[in-house]
């Protein structure tokens, strides 16, 4: 599959790219994708659930009623699970709930949604560029150009660009992102995938290993 190169401008210029088929044209595997975004929503829980057993709560200890013949539940204290205000049974405690998948299966589930991207021909590809200063209002301009405005666009860059990021940071709907930090939630995500040249080099690089 072919794209057409774009600058900053919006103009074609008159370069193409092929999507690396390893990548952007296989079969996606919809069980890859749905366990590589619950990884990452998983890791992204703070974990701090917390709830009061019975050696933390601050009510007294005393017995409350005989432990035959009262008719009723056996309980000891008023802390008792049994009793209305009393301690909670296996309650939360705070944990982490990230969990590991293998490579191969992280690298098939970006690939995936990369594939579904190219069917919807939702990749615009754009020549490497720069901002000489972090404007947002030019970077409205660049999204405008590019017929992508108001729309959800994931900005991948081969590196860090401070001008971009901070051009791009007050956009609700734009997230910059560098090329090997490409995860698959970020592509799902998104809309539209703004990529330069030079981050279309690093995906299929680290994507065909």
């Amino acid at each position: 599959m072919e794209v057409k190169v774009l600058n900053i401008k919006g103009e074609d210029t008159g370069r193409v790219v092929a999507l690396n088929d390893s990548v952007f044209g296989i079969e996606p595997n919809d069980h890859a994708i749905y366990l590589d975004v619950r990884r990452y929503l998983a890791a992204q829980r703070q974990g701090t659930a917390k709830a009061k057993e019975r050696s933390e709560m601050s009510g007294s200890t005393r017995k409350l009623g005989r432990q035959k013949g009262g008719g009723g539940a056996r309980r000891g204290d008023i802390n008792s699970p049994v009793l209305v205000g009393g301690a909670r049974v296996f309650g939360p405690q705070p944990r982490d709930y990230s969990f590991k998948l293998n490579k191969k299966v992280k690298s098939l589930a970006r690939r995936s949604a990369l594939a579904y991207k190219a069917q919807e021909n939702a990749i615009v590809v754009v020549e490497d560029f720069e901002m000489a200063e972090a404007k947002t209002k030019n970077f409205v301009e660049i999204m405008k150009n590019l017929k992508v405005e108001g729309q959800k666009v994931l900005v991948l860059m081969p590196g860090v660009n401070k001008n971009v990021v901070l051009s791009a940071r007050n956009l609700e709907r734009v997230k910059v992102s560098c090329a090997a930090d490409l995860n698959t939630y970020g592509v799902l995500n998104a809309g539209v995938l703004l990529v330069t040249e030079n981050a279309l080099g690093q995906i299929n690089e680290v994507l065909t290993k």
